[in-house]
């Protein structure tokens, strides 16, 4: 499988690329800044580019057989300038005049689901995203509307609080309020469960939540 990578030079991406390296796909990644990923293979691809360029990211995309993003907002990132927003609507337009139909997500809880209910803790955890960085929490709900709005089979992850703990494989999934989910979760499990939902696709055009 050819898989295209965005947002992959941070910790969970390095993670992601060497999984999925592992398993024999093909990996284009799109990076601003390639040099932040030290990994090396033959069957790694690197594009440079910026989210506003949407010539680069169609050539990131042409070819592949599903496009997964873990674009984020950033400490120093100007957050007003909606990047995301406009980034994310570039990757879906490449995804169309290509006709790659598959595409997972990775967002926060800040991106409610509709079998979500009233919890608690991530009730916190949003309001505190929501109030002490306002740019960052549009930017959120932005992007999953328009991944919601892209017709095809896309997917998005849930996560709290990541961390670099090894991958155990035992990953709980389910929806917020239900008492399915904790907070915390290894990068590593996280990659895991992105790839095998590429292969299974049993949350296709859902919003599951994931934690260890």
């Amino acid at each position: 499988m050819k898989l295209t990578i965005f947002g992959g030079t941070g910790e969970a991406g390095r993670q992601l690329i060497e999984q999925a390296l592992a398993k024999g796909n093909e990996v284009v990644l799109f990076a601003r800044n390639p040099s932040k990923l030290t990994t090396h293979h033959e069957h790694l691809t690197i594009i440079q580019g910026e989210l506003h360029d949407p010539a680069n990211i169609e050539r990131a995309v042409n070819g592949a057989d599903a496009v997964i993003s873990l674009l984020g907002p950033r400490p120093g990132d100007d957050l007003n300038s909606k990047q995301l927003t406009y980034g994310t609507q570039n990757i879906v337009a490449a995804m169309n005049k290509f006709r790659v139909s598959r595409l997972i997500v990775v967002a926060t809880p800040s991106a409610s689901a509709p079998d979500d209910l009233p919890d608690f803790r991530f009730k916190a955890l949003v309001s505190i995203i929501k109030t002490a960085m306002r740019p960052a929490y549009e930017e959120i709900v932005n992007v999953a509307q328009i991944v919601r709005d892209f017709g095809l089979a896309w997917t998005i992850v849930r996560v709290s609080i990541l961390n670099n703990n090894p991958k155990s494989g035992k990953v709980r999934v389910g929806f917020l309020g239900r008492g399915e989910v904790g907070v915390q979760l290894s990068r590593a499990d996280m990659a895991g469960f992105i790839l095998d939902e590429l292969n299974n696709g049993k949350y296709i055009k859902q919003m599951p939540a994931i934690s260890n």
